[in-house]
């Protein structure tokens, strides 16, 4: 049996900024249609809603040399006009060969919750899948409400504004991860 002696190649560094150039905002997109409509059949054919266009989305990107190569992971953030101070979190999405690195989701979150904390967030919301309520909860979210959405399971959860310090300058991505070997 031959086997190629050569690992496929696992970036060991993450960077979580702000979405800001267009072929980033084009992977966003990409990789919540591939988790959200191919994979979990929560939407069909697209997940895009009118909160797309005053979100702010934010990428996780594997970095090969120092450089982006790829988005790896994504949420985005919003406010509620007619509830000043109030953000939201959602689409929160992980490829899924890194999806054992649980450290991209953590870095979403809290890259997520401090920016928006920086702008004037009051309180942060999210609407989380029932699997995924115990990440949030080791963050210091509470669980307000369970609720069913889109036929599934999910929780309304609320982050702890105090342990997210304002983030000034996520447009730089002053998030690294390292990813655990």
């Amino acid at each position: 049996m031959m086997f190629d002696p050569v690992p496929p190649y696992q970036p060991s560094h993450f960077r979580v900024k702000f979405a800001i150039a267009p072929w980033e905002r084009r992977a966003c997109a990409a990789l919540r249609r591939q988790v959200f409509c191919v994979e979990q059949g929560l939407f069909v054919g697209d997940d895009r809603d009118t909160v797309d266009a005053h979100a702010i989305p934010i990428c996780a990107l594997s970095t090969l040399g120092g450089e982006a190569d790829a988005v790896v992971g994504t949420v985005r953030i919003h406010t509620v006009p007619e509830r000043p101070g109030e953000w939201w979190g959602s689409r929160l999405a992980v490829a899924k060969p890194f999806r054992s690195a649980a450290a991209l989701g953590t870095g979403l979150i809290r890259l997520a919750v401090s920016a928006a904390h920086a702008r004037g967030c009051a309180r942060f919301l999210a609407h989380v899948q029932e699997g995924n309520a115990a990440l949030f909860e080791r963050l210091n979210w509470t669980s307000l409400a369970p609720l069913d959405l889109h036929g599934r399971p999910h929780r309304l959860m609320q982050a702890d504004l105090a342990a997210y310090p304002p983030v000034l300058d996520p447009e730089h991505g002053l998030v690294m991860i390292r990813r655990a070997a």
